[in-house]
């Protein structure tokens, strides 16, 4: 979502970026008053905000928060660990922001330095202590009393280290190293750039997510459940694995129960690792209107050998198939129970179908238009890290009763509650992968960037290593996100921004994850490759050509971007505040919102047009076309106004 006149200036200004020896640095922006500031503000900066247990799909009972005031130091990236710092910083809110207390930026040649102490709970004795992040931006360095316990590189993944063995008696010290380069680099870091105009926004830089402690048992515990529904054949599929490798002669076995409001309605006993199918008698299928879920308990079990010894001359009984899952159908009565988790599961399909002009859409065997809006997920006070999660929901639910089914997360992602909540009140998603590429790497924008539906030069060469970093944190990305049911379509690229090996990202996404649909690229350069063909279109009287095929479902995956600049509740108050087109009322805005999506249902009918994504749920920085304001003090558009335009257009 980019103007042709604000992408050849930021386009300019990137080649010069990368030349001057003072860095142009995110600031916090102010209006007449100060600081913007959401209505959350003050429950962040008093430790009210990212108190929830932040991994609701893999939930135990005992954990420790890490979030609040921490100490923090700025050095050179040469220099060695500070021996003064410099004060506090409020965790997980990003150095750049207001909530963070600090509200300056980092330099690619700067390290940001946190440290505090903790202690662990004498209840967690004999356990092994697991150190979790929910996400830092970029490259972190992870010690434990002066030890380095591990090193992470990409900005969206949670990640994890196991510091028993760098604990000792009485208080701890925990000390995080970060680096980022931001738009000096070509990692992935989607609209965050050193010298904001435009579309391009304040860097994030640091921890911006959760963190936290877990005791796991110290033998073996659930690392990971993965649910893939299964809703033709009424069954749950279900993998747990195990956080290490079993040895000797111990043996593990899992118990999957499956709960639909309180009750067991479904279990299986499997092998720890193995594939077990769950037959769901009458599974109701999750849907926007019916977000039904049900609950599921894990529980790990250690046992001896299930398999009797083989006599001499006897064939092999078999460990793997059914002759394995015999022996490990029925837990024996000495039985050790070892771990228990708590999740959920969602039973839907997403997949094509056939429709009156060709492929379509489908959510459970049936047609289903999908839309809603671009959602950047940005916040004044907090930049990448909502304030509270109470302002996280906030923006969901007032999609929610906006009557919007779905929403494409644009070049960021969100930590895991955001998502569940998604998975609770019915919201469909498209993910996309965070964008990352040189400034002088990005496509050019033609005069016309409306009309540039399929480019003919080839996909950017990409350096290996950028390669390797990218396919690497896609796959951190899926392998997190795998298990929300709200999300329904994966979107590798966006307008061939760090676009390159186009057709095999594609096919390796849908590879790795059959269960959904892929949106190989959204906007500009198509590749004839993925489940979709992806149109942007920001004209006020649009002109999208016909289909390009009969093997991908047609979508509009941009379009709209109507502004309404309101007066005190405008980030930049000495710049140019945008939208595609701009309006001074908001009786202007809801006139040309409607002829838009007259047209959009125009084309549903008359082209067989199966999604189509509006920009956007907020005004971020200088975008002055969201929904909302960037504060989320005003509706621009209130949600029954905007709900009574859906029902009126009847496009599902």
């Amino acid at each position: 979502m980019k103007t042709c006149s604000i992408m050849l200036k930021a386009a300019a200004c990137a080649v010069l970026l990368s030349t001057q020896a003072n860095l142009v640095l995110a600031q916090p922006q102010t209006t007449q008053t100060g600081p913007m500031l959401t209505p959350w503000a003050a429950d962040a900066r008093a430790g009210r905000g990212w108190q929830e247990y932040p991994r609701p799909q893999l939930v135990r009972e005992r954990w420790q928060n890490l979030n609040g005031p921490w100490d923090y130091a700025i050095t050179p990236t040469t220099a060695s660990s500070p021996a003064n710092y410099e004060g506090k910083i409020l965790v997980p809110y990003p150095l750049e922001s207001t909530l963070s207390g600090v509200a300056r930026g980092l330099k690619p040649d700067e390290r940001l330095w946190y440290r505090r102490d903790f202690s662990i709970p004498a209840g967690w004795k004999d356990q092994r202590v697991l150190l979790h992040f929910g996400a830092v931006d970029w490259e972190s360095r992870v010690y434990v009393n002066g030890a380095l316990v591990g090193t992470h590189r990409g900005g969206f993944d949670p990640f994890s280290f196991d510091i028993t063995p760098y604990l000792k008696t009485g208080a701890q010290e925990l000390v995080v190293a970060v680096t980022d380069p931001t738009s000096e680099d070509d990692q992935p870091r989607g609209k965050q750039r050193l010298e904001q105009s435009g579309i391009w926004y304040t860097p994030a830089s640091g921890i911006w997510q959760t963190v936290w402690l877990e005791p796991v048992p110290a033998q073996m515990s659930i690392a990971s459940v993965k649910c893939t529904p299964d809703l033709d054949a009424s069954q749950l599929n279900v993998i747990v694995h195990g956080s290490t490798i079993a040895t000797g002669d111990t043996h593990y076995a899992v118990r999957t129960r499956v709960l639909n409001d309180g009750k067991v309605v479904a279990e299986n006993i499997s092998r720890l690792r193995r594939h077990a199918a769950i037959a769901i008698p009458g599974a109701i299928a999750w849907t926007p209107d019916n977000p039904h879920l049900y609950d599921l308990k894990v529980e790990l079990f250690s046992i001896k050998d299930p398999v009797p010894p083989r006599a001499k001359g006897q064939p092999a009984l078999g460990l793997f198939g059914k002759n394995e899952a015999a022996h490990y159908a029925k837990l024996p009565a000495d039985a050790v129970l070892v771990d228990t988790v708590a999740s959920y599961a969602g039973m839907r399909k997403i997949s094509l179908g056939d429709g009156p002009h060709g492929p379509v859409l489908m959510l459970n065997n049936k047609p289903l238009f999908q839309y809603g809006p671009l959602d950047q997920g940005y916040w004044p006070d907090g930049l990448l890290t909502p304030p509270t999660e109470a302002a996280m929901r906030y923006d969901l639910d007032f999609l929610k009763k906006a009557g919007f089914n779905m929403l494409r997360k644009h070049i960021k992602v969100e930590p895991a509650l955001y998502y569940a909540h998604c998975d609770r009140i019915g919201l469909l998603v498209w993910q996309d992968m965070p964008s990352g590429f040189r400034e002088s790497a990005k496509p050019k924008p033609t005069a016309d960037r409306n009309r540039v539906y399929d480019r003919d030069e080839a996909d950017v060469p990409m350096p290996s290593a950028t390669a390797a970093q990218f396919e690497t944190e896609l796959r951190a990305m899926i392998d997190a996100l795998y298990p929300h049911p709200s999300i329904v379509i994966w979107v590798p690229f966006n307008e061939g921004w760090g676009q390159f090996d186009t057709a095999r990202i594609s096919a390796w996404v849908k590879a790795y994850d059959p269960s959904r649909l892929t949106n190989a690229v959204s906007g500009w350069s198509d590749r004839d490759c993925g489940d979709l063909y992806d149109l942007h279109n920001y004209r006020e009287k649009m002109d999208l050509p016909n289909r390009k095929d009969n093997r991908r479902a047609y979508v509009l995956g941009e379009f709209g971007g109507l502004g309404l600049p309101l007066e005190g509740h405008l980030w930049w108050t000495n710049k140019r505040n945008w939208g595609y087109q701009t309006y001074k009322t908001a009786g202007e805005l809801k006139r040309e919102y409607i002829l838009r999506l007259e047209q959009v249902r125009d084309f549903a009918k008359e082209r067989g047009l199966s999604a189509a994504v509006y920009t956007q749920t907020t005004d971020v920085e200088g975008e002055v076309n969201g929904l909302l304001t960037y504060d989320r003090k005003v509706e621009k558009l209130t949600a029954a106004e905007l709900l009574e335009i859906h029902k009126s257009m009847k496009l599902y």
